[in-house]
């Protein structure tokens, strides 16, 4: 995180799903804020993301948005990144660089 200070439960409980996501799978947003019980905040689960501390230990890269692709950044070098780590689990992007979310979601 980029504050010191500890995350929030919210973001304890969404770390927590991100976890569970195995390599070589992907989750989307959406759906792991409901599983962390925070259904309809999707943009949570990216603010979380978004503040892990370099060198955590929450496989971020597997979260992608609900069309299969890997999100926007401000950098977008890490948007390349993001992709190379997926790609080195082993998924697979199509012309359009998305994820096949028919077979690389996770299904908890």
């Amino acid at each position: 995180m980029s504050e010191s200070r500890p995350p929030s439960d919210n973001y304890r409980r969404i770390y927590a799903v991100v976890r569970r996501v195995p390599a070589g799978t992907v989750a989307t947003y959406g759906q792991v804020a409901a599983i962390a019980g925070l259904a309809g905040h999707a943009r949570q689960v990216g603010y979380a993301l978004h503040a892990l501390e370099e060198g955590s230990d929450v496989p971020w890269q597997r979260v992608i948005n609900a069309k299969g692709e890997v999100s926007p950044r401000a950098t977008p070098e890490w948007e390349g990144y993001q992709r190379h780590l997926l790609e080195e689990e082993g998924v697979e992007f199509d012309q359009r660089g998305r994820v096949d979310l028919d077979r690389y979601r996770w299904e908890p």
